[in-house]
């Protein structure tokens, strides 16, 4: 081997030695781009959040209309016209009116903003509290481990969906201090929500710690005298992270399916405040009438739910090692 070869391969090696490692999540934006559904989906779900959010400050301002008293008053949720009831779509109102006048785009968008504000609240807390309580049950083990892990055992048997009726039933009534009504029933959903929905997350962060505690990092940190909660915060926690903000999205749009079908059987929000679950309940008796209003709520649930699969779909490949996009 020449001279020159030696000192190229010797640059080469003092490259790769004095080069910074790519940040990791610069790594994980990368492969999360490569997957070309999970993009959009990404795009979808701000352009969602974006229009829900500024789309009725947007419309309260510019958008004016007159009542049966033949007023002009400003555009909101529960300015009605009675006089232009179930009206079709038109210049002055793009999605067409409901049974009582009131303008079917602005009555969604502002839905959309409490169905979501519910949707991340649950899946936070969820998501939050499972993996502390999975975290400290694999960590420790042994009695505590069979406690917490009987405890979701009997909360993942029972059955979802008629319990939720049940609860929202027999809470749905109950007023919380400096709270308006309709954000007392959120709530009220928000807990009935998390108190059954932190059980998966639960499972998940146990089984990442257990493959975690007895590791070299684990036992030198018990050998540097880190008390256990601290391992539990500093070290466990972050480990078993990625696969429960992967469990996040994919269950986030679980989340928006459950407030909608508590809604639209007459068990969550209660109107006239607007969620996309009971705009479909007040179509029913329109559908032969009114047809297009069953189309607006039912199609940001399914795009919005779709686009959160896809999203978890594509951050699951984005953040595991062993997948190359």
């Amino acid at each position: 081997m020449s001279v020159a070869e030696l000192d190229v391969d010797a640059l080469q090696a003092e490259a790769l030695l004095t080069s910074k490692p790519e940040p990791l999540l610069l790594t994980y934006w990368k492969r999360l781009r490569r997957h070309r559904l999970a993009t959009a989906s990404l795009i979808i779900i701000a352009l969602m959040l974006l229009t829900v959010v500024a789309g009725p400050m947007i419309l309260s301002r510019q958008t004016y209309y007159n009542v049966a008293q033949g007023a002009e008053v400003p555009y909101n949720r529960d300015t009605q016209d009675l006089l232009n009831r179930n009206a079709a779509p038109s210049a002055d109102h793009l999605l067409g009116t409901d049974e009582l006048g009131r303008d079917v785009l602005m009555r969604l968008l502002l839905a959309g903003q409490l169905s979501l504000f519910i949707a991340f609240t649950v899946t936070i807390f969820q998501e939050t509290i499972g993996i502390f309580i999975g975290a400290v049950s694999g960590y420790f083990g042994g009695m505590v481990d069979n406690i917490i892990q009987r405890i979701v055992e009997f909360i993942i048997i029972l059955p979802g969906l008629p319990l939720l009726l049940t609860l929202s039933a027999l809470l749905r009534n109950v007023t919380i201090p400096f709270l308006k009504p309709e954000w007392g029933q959120a709530v009220v959903i928000i807990l009935i929500l998390v108190a059954l929905g932190w059980t998966g997350s639960c499972r998940l962060a146990r089984a990442m710690v257990l493959s975690l505690r007895n590791q070299e990092f684990t036992e030198a940190s018990k050998a540097l005298g880190l008390s256990d909660l601290r391992i539990i915060v500093r070290h466990m926690l972050p480990n078993a992270l990625p696969p429960i903000i992967v469990s996040a999205t994919l269950g986030f749009g679980g989340v928006i399916i459950y407030e909608s079908a508590l809604s639209f059987l007459g068990f969550g929000i209660q109107q006239p405040v607007a969620t996309w679950g009971n705009m479909l309940q007040d179509v029913q008796k329109d559908m032969f009438t009114a047809p297009w209003k069953a189309f607006y709520p039912g199609f940001a649930i399914f795009v919005t739910s779709l686009a959160f699969n896809y999203f978890g779909d594509g951050l699951r490949d984005a953040l595991d090692p062993r997948l190359k996009l």
